[in-house]
């Protein structure tokens, strides 16, 4: 039997997104994100949700642009800082010991330091209630040669994205893989 739990914001799994952002005056800035992933394939697009309290809401809207930042397992120290933190008051980048890197398509940083990043022009605002979900186009992905499988592909269990529970708040790893995709499930 199962249990209601009402309505609430549980997805499983909800990736743990960290969105680079320049303010006004040029300055980095970051911001965790748990609302968000891919919303369209043809463009290619991924779409986050902030609240307008937060300084990267601003800075996306300002500068029509931003990345999504994919940190791996070992910086969820560094993650859960950058959603804790205000850019407003603070240089996440020099507190965390990490490295904003200038993206050469859209006008937005990225950490160096995590492996997989998207770059993304500012495509759509959808004012949502508590929160406005920005789409932004993919112009390019980015990623580390290490966290490539054989096949020249991203290779998850080298990867090694965080994932966060929403409702016990807490952060976890991925598992094993279970089969190929549009494979296994040929024969029921």
């Amino acid at each position: 039997m199962k249990k209601s739990l009402g309505a609430k914001t549980i997805l499983y799994p909800t990736p743990v997104l960290v969105v680079g952002t320049y303010d006004s005056e040029g300055k980095p800035n970051v911001m965790t994100a748990a609302w968000g992933g891919i919303c369209c394939s043809v463009p290619p697009c991924v779409a986050v949700s902030m609240r307008k309290a937060t300084y990267s809401h601003g800075n996306i809207l300002h500068r029509g642009a931003f990345t999504v930042c994919v940190p791996g397992e070992k910086y969820a120290k560094e993650a859960d800082y950058f959603g804790i933190a205000s850019g407003r008051t603070e240089d996440k980048f020099a507190a965390a010991g990490l490295t904003p890197v200038r993206s050469e398509l859209v006008d937005a940083p990225y950490v160096r330091e995590f492996p997989l990043v998207l770059e993304c022009r500012l495509a759509h605002t959808f004012e949502l209630g508590l929160h406005t979900q920005f789409v932004g186009e993919i112009l390019d992905v980015k990623i580390d040669e290490e966290a490539l499988g054989a096949a020249g592909k991203p290779d998850l269990e080298k990867l090694r994205p965080m994932l966060f529970a929403p409702e016990c708040q807490e952060y976890y790893g991925v598992g094993r893989s279970l089969g190929k995709a549009f494979s296994i499930g040929k024969t029921p």
